[in-house]
């Protein structure tokens, strides 16, 4: 049996819940619903850290961002660069004799680029701005900042959607060729926002008929004050639903539109009779707010919206398909792993995750995570360390620096009513904050110190 290909497609900050297959009553997304119809869908992956470049790092590092050193972007007080001698996926494929390509997003770090880790063809994302003011295309509109809007000089095809798709295919075509396996990643930077979107995509979700997030109203009541900043930041605490609507069918727009680019890229793959060796992953580094918690963007929050991420992964013959995978997965890191068991490459012991393969191979509950965890450590508004876990009814955030947060995810799946202060639920507390301790000692977690170690596992935390 020939040695697989793969294709990974990670998007940035898409929504887990924002594909026709993961349950959106009306977002058309016939690609990913194809995936995942003949693939596997990990319906509980979550990322390592919802923030780009450290979510990104741990992918190629299969590390944690405290491990990896990586925690904030790189224009944040802790930005910094990843070390260049550090154990990576793409290093050890190439050196297994894989060829390597990328197209669109890097965003690990922007002085080492992807060739510098082991790929062959890095094609950026800058590109795709040359070829647009080559073709006399004007620039893409910026009037309303952040919170996007339509690009009237473009058609789907001038998008740079279309582009990446373009480049993906292009290295598909390039790679055919070659007496090599292929690891080829496309990461488009959409749908992150502002979400600037052509016609007929811009318009094809009208707002009067998007529904608000169930969570939408959330008053905040109980909860660390950062999260009434970030409204108040972005000039959103009086915004109604009626403001949201537009940007919110914007995003699933854009989505749509990156959905029909994939679909190019998967005819490609079958057009060159490579789609029965050839595994395909789709996933995102982070979600978005969206609106979610009457929020935007990222930051300070471990909401489901943010945390949660798309995975699907299809290989015909191998995957599942039409299965879904109720498994904790922390994607990046795992991914970073289940690549060298694709690829029959041993893992270097500074990998922390499993591959995602072994979960769908043995029984169901053999490698199967009791819960899941993530970071955060800061970036917009300062260094701000945040811990998660989560398992199947409960999750706990600690806020080193304000109020713990505490979710019934059973009785409150939107996330509503922070219990942490609640003594009627200190049991559940104080059993995840154990549970916390034990995971920071075994990840090496230098904010573990004797102080914080008191405060989570000596019950000194104030709420």
């Amino acid at each position: 049996m020939p040695t697989p290909n793969i294709l990974l497609i990670q998007a940035d900050q898409h929504r887990a819940d924002c594909i026709g297959a993961n349950g959106h009553p009306f977002i058309q997304t016939p690609t990913l619903d194809r995936l995942s119809a003949e693939g596997t869908n990990f319906t509980h992956a979550f990322t390592p850290i919802p923030l780009c470049t450290p979510a990104r790092a741990s992918l190629l590092t299969g590390q944690w961002p405290m491990q990896h050193g990586l925690i904030t972007n790189p224009d944040a007080e802790a930005g910094r660069s990843l070390n260049p001698t550090s154990a990576t996926f793409s290093r050890l494929l190439r050196d297994a004799g894989y060829f390597l390509g990328c197209v669109g997003k890097w965003g690990v770090d922007a002085h080492q680029p992807p060739t510098q880790f082991g790929f062959n063809v890095y094609v950026p994302e800058r590109d795709y701005a040359k070829q647009r003011q080559a073709l006399g295309l004007p620039p893409k509109p910026n009037t309303n900042r952040w919170f996007g809007e339509t690009d009237p000089h473009i058609t789907p095809e001038q998008s740079q959607l279309a582009w990446g798709a373009d480049m993906t295919i292009q290295l598909l075509r390039h790679a055919a060729q070659q007496d090599a396996p292929f690891f080829l990643r496309w990461d488009p930077s959409e749908p992150h926002l502002p979400n600037v979107v052509p016609e007929p995509y811009a318009s094809l979700y009208p707002p009067a008929t998007i529904p608000p997030w169930p969570n939408f109203t959330d008053p905040l009541a109980g909860k660390p004050f950062i999260q009434r900043q970030q409204r108040r930041t972005w000039g959103l605490e009086d915004w109604t639903w009626a403001e949201w609507a537009p940007i919110v069918g914007r995003y699933l727009g854009e989505i749509t539109l990156l959905d029909h680019q994939l679909g190019r890229v998967l005819a490609t793959l079958d057009e060159l009779g490579l789609a029965e060796n050839t595994v395909i992953i789709y996933t995102a580094d982070h979600g978005d707010l969206c609106g979610g918690h009457g929020m935007i963007d990222k930051h300070y929050v471990m909401y489901d919206e943010l945390v949660r991420v798309p995975l699907i992964v299809r290989w015909p013959g191998r995957v599942p398909a039409a299965h879904r995978c109720d498994a904790f997965v922390t994607s990046a890191i795992d991914l970073a792993t289940t690549f060298c068991d694709i690829a029959g490459v041993v893992p270097p012991a500074t990998f922390a995750g499993q591959s995602v393969l072994a979960l769908l191979e043995g029984p169901a509950s053999a490698g199967a995570r009791p819960d899941i965890f993530t970071t955060y450590h800061g970036n917009q508004f300062g260094l701000y360390s945040q811990r998660m876990v989560r398992d199947r009814r409960w999750k706990y955030i600690w806020n080193a620096t304000a109020e713990d947060e505490l979710y019934d995810l059973l009785n409150d799946p939107g996330e509503l009513i922070n219990l942490a202060a609640d003594v009627a639920y200190t049991t559940e507390a104080t059993r995840l904050r154990l549970r916390l301790v034990d995971w920071m000692e075994k990840t090496d977690d230098r904010l573990l110190n004797p102080w914080i170690r008191q405060q989570l596992g000596g019950g000194r935390k104030v709420t």
